[in-house]
């Protein structure tokens, strides 16, 4: 097992990589326990789960909502949860996602922790201290900067994902060599195959490499005021995709990096052959590099982007492959490429 720790202004975060479910009780402390789940994760290894009170969300994007986190808190409610409880949420980025926001939120925060089960999750979305909620369709509209007091991720919690939350994942890790580790993005280039059948050596190294490059960048800037904006590559367009096509995260992301990659080979920054080396690692993952959408609505939904400063936009391009950077881009300039 190896081991990262996050500084953050709430707290520090320990993230557990290589540490089993099963030793879930030695990182809670004693008194009331809530635990949160969905009904994949649950149907898969309750079994695994402590004899703690428990809430079962239902599954997919749709379920992200301030609704979902009413519920909750009228669960924690019932369960009699006071501000010494301790909240683990146990399952991918959504559940991850929400248990946090709730938590931070419940009596104005209560302490939390994650055990991660999904591949996208353990590179991305359990690390860091994001905690939110989409509203009206827009991506994390609504949420917290907090620390999980620890993640666990474990790598035999795999196993029964399906093809397309592997994908999901491997977005995001490509992503993270992209923008930081060329020697990253060259492994993935020769064992991309292997990551994808789940081989134990490969993922545990893909695992560990993402979050030294995430822990890092994050350790340098929490709140996202300079460095954390690197790790939104693709991530532009790649949800307002995910809002306007109904795509998967990862399948957005995807073709969210090949756009931002042909962004940056237009404005003189990417040479053609990186762009090439990008587009033909994701499409030997499986993962797509366009997404068919209506072009103004892709815009539409690109203009309400969080990243958004006035008529400018935040947005991540790159000097070469692990060389990211940050530029503010005009809306005008990104309406050329979707608006007829």
């Amino acid at each position: 097992m190896k081991t990262f720790e996050i500084h953050g202004s709430t707290g520090d975060s320990f993230i557990h990589v290589g540490e089993t479910f099963r030793n879930l009780e030695r990182y809670v402390p004693s008194g009331k326990v809530v635990l949160i789940t969905d009904t994949n994760v649950k149907k898969y290894h309750e079994n695994q789960f402590p004899s703690h009170p428990l809430i079962t969300l239902k599954t997919g994007e749709a379920i992200k909502t301030l609704d979902t986190v009413h519920h909750i808190y009228e669960e924690l409610l019932k369960f009699e949860a006071d501000r010494s409880a301790f909240i683990v949420g146990i399952g991918g980025g959504i559940v991850c996602d929400i248990t946090g926001f709730a938590a931070s939120t419940y009596l104005r925060g209560v302490r939390f922790g994650f055990v991660s089960t999904t591949l996208l999750s353990q590179v991305d979305a359990s690390v860091g201290g994001k905690n939110g909620v989409n509203f009206q369709g827009y991506k994390n509209l609504i949420g917290v900067f907090n620390q999980p007091e620890f993640v666990i991720c474990d790598p035999g919690l795999l196993n029964t994902l399906p093809e397309k939350e592997i994908l999901n994942g491997m977005a995001e890790i490509v992503k993270h060599a992209v923008i930081e580790d060329a020697n990253l993005f060259a492994y993935l280039e020769k064992h991309s195959q292997k990551a994808l059948t789940l081989d134990i050596d490969v993922i545990e190294k893909l695992v560990y490499d993402s979050i030294v490059i995430k822990s890092g960048i994050v350790n340098q800037d929490e709140l996202e005021k300079g460095a954390r904006r690197k790790l939104n590559f693709g991530h532009t367009f790649g949800h307002a995709f995910e809002k306007t096509a109904g795509v998967p995260h990862g399948e957005a992301v995807s073709a969210g990096m090949a756009t931002a990659a042909a962004l940056s080979v237009k404005r003189g920054r990417l040479s053609n052959e990186d762009a090439a080396r990008i587009k033909t690692l994701l499409q030997r993952i499986g993962l797509p590099v366009t997404i068919r959408a209506e072009r103004k609505r892709v815009f539409d939904a690109l203009k309400k982007d969080k990243k958004r400063k006035g008529d400018h936009i935040y947005f991540v391009l790159l000097d070469g492959i692990g060389k990211a950077v940050v530029d503010q881009i005009p809306l005008t300039e990104l309406e050329a490429l979707f608006v007829n």
